[in-house]
């Protein structure tokens, strides 16, 4: 039997249950990523010949299938955001990219040098790849699509630190990578880095994405207006968008992902009424969900054929230490003097999700240069991601369902507060 066919076959297969597997699992208390995990794990067990995902995965393939749906995920995350960008509407992700981001990044790499006998660049990556929240597997705890106007403070938070911190993660990347080259090597690599991967490359990644939103905005919905131009109507513009801000910001040395979720932002501000803004975000999620689909059954498959098997007590130790107890304590630390109820403050916290962007980041690293301790990092991070995507996929509905709950209970008047 041709592998190529059977491919093509439990792709397409997986890809088409996407249509109706959403809706279904929304009743229950079990999310979607978590069921395509598992079938990748069950379709590998088969006794067919398909591509053996690498035990430790094949850096050259995994960065680009990653990047593609991590900017795709970031377009559609930025499409559906709706509150004015200000400090006092966006505070709350913007202390969750800064103070939160920094403890995590800090504590996950003492945990990596002091506990797992990681060399400091590998541990500095091990930081810096779980850094990000994902916004690919977070489709529960964010806001909907442009059309659901109401976006209350947990899911908007959540929603735009995912945005947020998929780009602000790279500088501490790289640093693990500068790092490793510069190991016993004298030089200015530090203020190389700062000036160039810190500074400029953030710098361009937001200038680029602002120029290319606003450039794209005036085209599709104010020079229409103004002239005989023809309005846009094909939703994968949201698509076109995405590979040429990303393109443009990359060949201009700056971060991409920044600059994808920047140009989203500032094209959803304007006529934010306009039903084009669902269109897009629509197809552009379409396109994520299948390709997220196949990332997911190779990861389950990864899973299977030995992810895994570099990962000692220790690592199993760190990574739940991570997820439970080092993440929330961090965005309760970074929420500190918000004013917002205790239980949302520990959602945030809690729903950290990690996923897709860490498996860039570290690919992206290996592919620069060789660590040492490769394969545990991809252990460590595989499993972290494995018992992510269960934690948070058995828990995420039931917690937004009773924070709803709670907030609806809130706003209704007792019968002693009715004034007859």
């Amino acid at each position: 039997m041709s592998t190529y066919i059977i491919i093509i076959t439990v792709v397409g297969l997986a890809a088409l249950s996407m249509a109706w597997v959403p809706a279904i699992l929304k009743r229950t208390f079990v999310s979607y990523p978590m069921v395509y995990m598992l079938l990748g794990m069950l379709v590998y067990l088969l006794p067919y010949e398909l591509p053996q995902p690498d035990p430790i995965w094949r850096e050259d393939y995994v960065v680009h299938l990653t990047e593609l749906i991590v900017i795709i995920s970031l377009m559609g995350s930025g499409l559906k955001l709706r509150r004015k960008v200000s400090w006092k509407n966006w505070q709350v992700p913007i202390r969750l990219i800064s103070i939160t981001m920094l403890l995590c990044i800090g504590g996950l790499a003492l945990l990596g040098w002091g506990v797992l006998g990681m060399a400091p660049a590998a541990a500095i990556l091990l930081g810096a790849v779980l850094a990000p929240t994902d916004p690919v597997l977070a489709e529960q705890v964010q806001v909907g699509p442009p059309h659901e106007k109401e976006e209350d403070d947990v899911r908007f938070s959540l929603t735009a630190e995912a945005g947020l911190n998929d780009g602000m993660a790279f500088p501490f990347t790289w640093l693990a990578v500068v790092v490793g080259i510069a190991a016993g090597a004298e030089g200015s690599w530090l203020s190389d880095w700062f000036w160039r991967d810190l500074l400029y490359r953030i710098a361009a990644g937001v200038a680029v994405g602002w120029l290319i939103g606003r450039g794209l905005a005036y085209l599709i919905f104010q020079l229409p207006q103004k002239s005989k131009f023809p309005k846009a109507e094909d939703a994968f513009l949201a698509l076109s968008a995405t590979l040429v801000s990303y393109g443009i910001t990359e060949l201009a040395h700056g971060y991409g992902f920044i600059a994808v979720f920047i140009t989203a932002l500032t094209l959803s501000s304007y006529e934010p009424d306009d039903k084009y803004h669902t269109e897009m975000h629509d197809f552009i999620t379409q396109v994520e969900q299948i390709l997220m689909v196949i990332l997911l059954l190779l990861f389950g498959g990864g899973l299977v054929y030995g992810l895994l098997n570099y990962l000692t007590w220790q690592g199993a130790l760190v990574g739940l230490g991570f997820l439970l107890v080092l993440r929330p304590l961090a965005g309760l630390a970074g929420l500190i003097g918000i004013k917002m109820p205790l239980h949302e403050k520990m959602a945030i916290s809690f729903f950290g999700i990690r996923g897709i962007g860490s498996f860039f980041y570290l690919s992206f690293a290996l592919d620069k240069i060789d660590f040492v301790d490769a394969n545990q990092l991809w252990s460590v991070v595989g499993f972290i991601v494995m018992v992510s995507i269960i934690i948070h996929g058995f828990t995420a509905s039931k917690t937004m369902g009773y924070l709803d709950k709670r907030r609806k209970t809130k706003l209704i008047p007792k019968e002693d507060d009715i004034i007859e």
